[in-house]
């Protein structure tokens, strides 16, 4: 698997964007990093930078960003709604794929030793990577800001984890830490005032507020302040007014998007603010998403209207950026917004199921070897699956049967999962292919080189043998979909049900004659009769379970 980081640095300039394009070349200078947002606030005064990419790199890019910073930035001299105390003011590591936490943290120490080094900047660490349980929060480390550094340096319990103790009033202090993936989210108001979105913050965000009694602040018995807790876990949040938009935001960290996701912090925003008076009109997402998130908001939203939730990912984005009204200020792009089609949208290849329905013909009617029956296997069962779920998603809408939503709701995400696998099966067949077709032109002139040929041809007809199988597999098990639709789905629909099973069907014997001409290459042949035994077994089943579809159908029309 291949081992990614993220890497979000906050520099404290969002105004002059030449400044900002020397800090992001800077990043952009180091092999084997991946620039994906650039997203600056001229209120703020501040640009969240994300980039990803194999750790080491990733250090290095964040040491040369650093550095460039601290050339550009004089702290002296900025101002900004957002709080801040450096020039490049925090720089967390994140673990995408590959990489532990604990390793994350490793790596936060090697960069902030970096930074100080190679940068002479004033580094603590914070989140997991903190040396100290006070220094865990950000906020904490923060607080006073960058105008109260000079003396919070100067207390022996802020003795910085790395670099000079001494106030550097150009470059300020920076905070390094490992963290999980957070969204920085912004919800918008319909009034021009902090003092209502900051009561707003106070009654959704973890950390609450000050108790008071009488207008007097509550003390425990040490003589400290009792604090009422928010309705949100998991969630920091502080109001501000945006010059910029004229209108004042709810700014949100959701630091863990398992315990509050996005959706659920919207709408508690919204609760809060009727209750104050005040309308929430949008929001906005500053920096990347995962995928994920916006998907589950999709869903959370559909649920609430009582609608089937097994649509495609496009919908379902659909569905959460209106939702969200994340379109309120500018146009959400998902392709820049969300990581994982940020991720893929420069890569150089293009799968076959990118192509559209006449190109793809085309080049299956070529003289190009693939892609071919198998591929063409995995798309008719990617189709039935499909056709399968439309008629789910009809069912779970009509007039009369509102009481039964959720029963064709949960068909039609049965349905979604099996063609969105058989989709990614489609190419999966054709790289198989290729490989194969690698494998059979590598060199054999020496002794060593036969051998090395020997075995990847080997290991790539066990992969040509085993994706045709896995679209058996797939297509099989999506005609309970197909059955469950025939029987209970709405009878205007039956011969979708049906034509869904031709597919599925078509799908398994195809693939099978996938299995069986490449299992003629394995040298091992009690492993070929193996998968030739399973091929066997899986095609009788979904003649069988075709067979039974048909007859319900058949019955209805």
């Amino acid at each position: 698997m291949t081992r990614l980081i993220e890497c979000v640095p906050n520099f404290s300039e969002g105004r002059d964007m030449g400044l900002m394009k020397q800090i992001t070349d800077a990043i952009e200078s180091v092999d084997g990093v991946k620039l994906l947002d650039v997203d600056a606030g001229a209120a703020t005064n501040r640009t969240v930078v994300t980039f990803v990419g194999e750790p080491e790199p990733v250090i290095e890019a964040a040491v040369r960003a650093a550095q460039k910073a601290a050339e550009l930035i004089d702290m002296s001299k900025h101002q900004g709604e957002h709080p801040r105390m450096g020039a490049m003011d925090v720089c967390p590591l994140i673990p995408i794929a590959g990489v532990t936490m604990n390793e994350c943290v490793d790596y936060a120490k090697q960069l902030g030793k970096r930074l100080a080094e190679e940068a002479g900047l004033t580094v603590f660490l914070y989140e997991y990577a903190a040396s100290k349980p006070e220094r865990k929060n950000l906020a904490n480390i923060r607080e006073g800001e960058y105008e109260g550094l000079a003396a919070k340096l100067s207390k022996a319990e802020w003795k910085a984890d790395f670099g000079p103790a001494k106030f550097n009033a150009r470059s300020g202090a920076t905070a390094v830490g490992a963290r999980d993936f957070l969204v920085a989210y912004n919800v918008n108001l319909n009034t021009t005032s902090t003092r209502r979105a900051n009561a707003i913050a106070f009654d959704i965000r973890e950390k609450g507020r000050p108790k008071t009694r009488d207008g007097k602040p509550v003390l425990d018995a040490k003589g400290e302040a009792v604090w009422e807790p928010g309705s949100l876990k998991a969630v920091k949040a502080i109001g501000w007014y945006i010059e910029e938009f004229g209108i004042a935001q709810i700014s949100i960290n959701l630091t863990n998007l398992n315990v509050t996701p996005i959706h659920i912090a919207f709408d508690e925003c919204c609760k809060k603010a009727d209750v104050r008076g005040v309308r929430v009109t949008g929001s906005e997402i500053v920096g990347l998403v995962p995928l994920s998130a916006m998907l589950e908001a999709g869903k959370y939203f559909l649920r609430k209207q009582q609608r089937s939730v097994g649509v495609g990912d496009r919908e379902l984005i659909k569905i959460a950026v209106k939702s969200l009204g994340l379109n309120d200020l500018y146009e959400f792009k998902p392709e820049e917004k969300i990581i994982e089609y940020a991720i893929a949208k420069d890569q150089k290849k293009k799968r076959l199921v990118d192509l559209t329905v006449e190109a793809f013909t085309e080049l299956t009617a070529s003289e190009a070897p693939a892609p071919g029956g198998g591929s063409v296997s995995a798309l008719c069962g990617a189709l039935g699956a499909a056709l399968a779920t439309m008629v789910a998603n009809l069912s779970s809408h009509k007039r009369g049967w509102d009481e039964r939503w959720e029963e064709f709701s949960r068909h039609a995400e049965t349905g979604k999962k099996h063609w969105n696998r058989l989709l990614q099966l489609v190419d999966e067949d054709t790289e198989a292919f290729n490989v194969f077709m690698s494998a059979t032109a590598m060199p054999r002139g020496s002794d060593v080189e036969k051998q090395a040929r020997k075995t990847a041809v080997q290991e790539a007809t066990i992969r040509a043998i085993e994706t045709p199988l896995e679209v058996m597999e797939e297509a099989l098990a999506s005609m309970k979909v197909m059955r469950a639709m025939a029987e209970t789905g709405m009878e205007a629909s039956v011969s979708d049900a049906g034509v869904a099973a031709l597919c599925a069907r078509t799908a398994v014997m195809g693939a099978h004659l996938n299995v069986r001409i490449n299992a003629k290459s394995l040298d091992d042949k009690a492993a070929a009769d193996g998968y030739l035994s399973r091929a066997v077994s899986l095609e009788s089943q979904a003649v069988a379970s075709e067979a039974v579809i048909l007859e319900i159908v058949t019955g209805k029309l």
